[in-house]
């Protein structure tokens, strides 16, 4: 049974509890170095069960989230209040893109590129910024920052499926 939007929103944006969002998001492209940089190929393609997803495909996973929640961000931004925010099929992406199919370096990096890009936005937006909002097509009204606090829910929710897939935990290099 798949959860429901909120239901995921609930469970995702419970990772971060009280930690600054914005430092959760800056220290997840080293947190990924760390956890990926002594697997050898085949650990880093294997899926731990048929319907999951490896360590590479969540990485790029990870790499073309970041493009589409900076899109959602700048098109909020840039937007009327109340603009639509158009979802994507996680797994027609991971398909379609081959995600299994790429190389670990230049994916860490492309992610890295944008995640410092996308936080030197963030970090210098205004409170009236932060406040702005969209209609995400799944989960309804969603402010710049519910966008970010989501996204960075997100990564530790990937950080948490690597790090059961290693059977280890980077909790303390958070």
């Amino acid at each position: 049974m798949s959860e429901a939007a909120q239901q995921y929103v609930t469970r995702v944006r419970s990772y971060v509890g009280d930690q600054d969002p914005l430092s959760v998001l800056a220290k997840t492209p080293n947190l990924l170095r760390s956890l990926t940089k002594r697997l050898s190929d085949a650990q880093l393609r294997t899926r731990p069960a048929p319907e999951r997803w490896s360590l590479l495909e969540q990485i790029t996973h990870l790499s073309d989230v970041e493009i589409a929640v900076g899109f959602r961000v700048r098109t909020i931004l840039g937007s009327p209040d109340g603009v639509p925010i158009a979802a994507f099929d996680q797994d027609r992406w991971q398909q379609a893109m081959r995600y299994n199919d790429r190389e670990l370096g230049p994916t860490l990096d492309a992610f890295t590129a944008a995640r410092e890009n996308n936080l030197r936005l963030y970090r210098s937006l205004n409170e009236a910024a932060w406040d702005k909002f969209g209609f995400h097509a799944e989960r309804g009204r969603e402010s710049v920052r519910d966008v970010v606090f989501l996204n960075a829910g997100h990564d530790l929710n990937h950080l948490r499926q690597m790090e059961a897939i290693l059977g280890k935990s980077a909790a303390g290099a958070r």
